[in-house]
């Protein structure tokens, strides 16, 4: 098996049809190697669904207008597909996919693939070569509706051969649009993600990835909004790893700061799993009727579900007394099972020969114990 042919020329050599061609179809092949193997197929920019309201002149009912925005994508044989104008989906085209289908509230695929197609003739009259094949092909597009499930088609493409050029007809690649909705005759709305699948962006290969400036950015976006996350791998003099979020100046306000020399500075608090047979305390005093709290970090659920197991001291305060002749003691100091304190205490003047029972406080200590980190038992 060869490798690429690389067109050659020498002086004096009568150049035919095919050694023209060559040379555009060597460098279609280095390009679509490229953006095959050296990035993600999908979406590289644009080509979201939006919508515009209508109104149905003979029923007068409202719906939507969906419509494909500009944009480029790159798929799976390394071949770019650009709308340079937004494209109005026909509701025609849905009908003819799926028109028979039973009204349902789940929204049906669209898809974008490439075309070719001769350009359209400039107006005017035609030469003596008028039944010449064309010298230029369009590279084109088309936009299909897909029924109930085809999202799935998508992820079951397979790239071609390494050394294949991109794709062309009768060869299709899908890449995922968006859904749109479909009620009573026209489209209702759209969605970006349907059934787990949702709209694919292009993305990048690589092991390494250099900063010329000594500072490499990652965000969550083609641009620095406000309030928005981002990472900062800083070099230079005092190297760092910051996670942040962008001010409205652009700037990004550390969260978490992991310096040269290893110190971690966070701005939050640290929360995390415990490993099993790690207790966590926590104590103070409670009145009767009080919900005893649990340590932080512990929650009810996880203790219903037998991860960590619950263990209450309590210690009775008796109060100072009155006068010598009066004795007080705890009648009762425990907790039921929603953690709840029952304390009282019994106050006796064996003067007055009189007996008082009032709500009492205790010094509780609250022990959780880790058992379990992924449920019961």
């Amino acid at each position: 098996m060869t490798g690429p042919l690389r067109p050659a020329f020498h002086e004096g050599q009568v150049l035919a049809a095919a050694d023209l061609s060559a040379t555009v179809e060597y460098a279609r092949g280095t390009s679509g190697r490229h953006a095959r193997h050296l990035h993600d197929w999908g979406i590289a920019e644009g080509l979201g669904l939006v919508t515009g309201g209508r109104t149905d002149p003979l029923t007068h009912a409202r719906y939507v207008e969906v419509s494909v925005v500009p944009g480029i994508a790159v798929d799976g044989t390394g071949r770019e597909v650009v709308l340079t104008e937004p494209v109005v989906l026909r509701e025609s085209d849905f009908e003819e996919v799926n028109g028979a289908d039973q009204p349902t509230d789940e929204p049906y695929p669209v898809f974008l693939t490439a075309a070719d197609r001769e350009p359209a003739r400039a107006p005017g009259p035609v030469g003596c070569a008028g039944g010449a094949p064309e010298a230029r092909v369009e590279e084109s597009y088309q936009i299909l509706f897909g029924r109930l499930g085809d999202e799935r088609l998508a992820d079951e493409q397979r790239p071609p051969a390494i050394g294949a050029p991109p794709a062309g007809p009768p060869v299709r690649w899908l890449v995922l649009l968006g859904y749109v909705r479909w009620t009573e005759g026209h489209f209702s709305g759209v969605e970006a993600r349907a059934r787990g699948v949702g709209v694919r962006f292009a993305g990048v290969r690589a092991d390494t990835v250099s900063a010329a400036s000594g500072a490499l950015t990652l965000r969550t976006g083609p641009t620095a909004q406000e309030g928005k996350p981002a990472l900062v791998l800083s070099g230079g003099d005092q190297p760092s790893l910051v996670f942040g979020l962008y001010q409205g100046s652009g700037t990004v306000a550390p969260l978490m700061t992991l310096a040269a020399n290893g110190n971690l500075t966070i701005e939050g608090s640290f929360s995390g799993r415990m490993p099993v047979g790690s207790t966590l305390v926590t104590s103070g005093t409670a009145t009767d009727g009080t919900l005893l709290p649990l340590p932080s970090g512990i929650t009810p659920e996880q203790i219903a579900d037998g991860r960590v197991v619950i263990h209450v001291h309590l210690t009775p305060r008796i109060p100072p007394t009155a006068t010598r002749t009066t004795l007080v003691t705890a009648v009762e100091a425990a907790v039921d099972g929603d953690r709840r304190v029952r304390c009282r205490t019994r106050s006796a003047d064996v003067a007055l020969a009189k007996v008082v029972e009032r709500p009492g406080a205790v010094d509780f200590l609250v022990l959780a114990t880790i058992v379990a980190t992924n449920g019961g038992g």
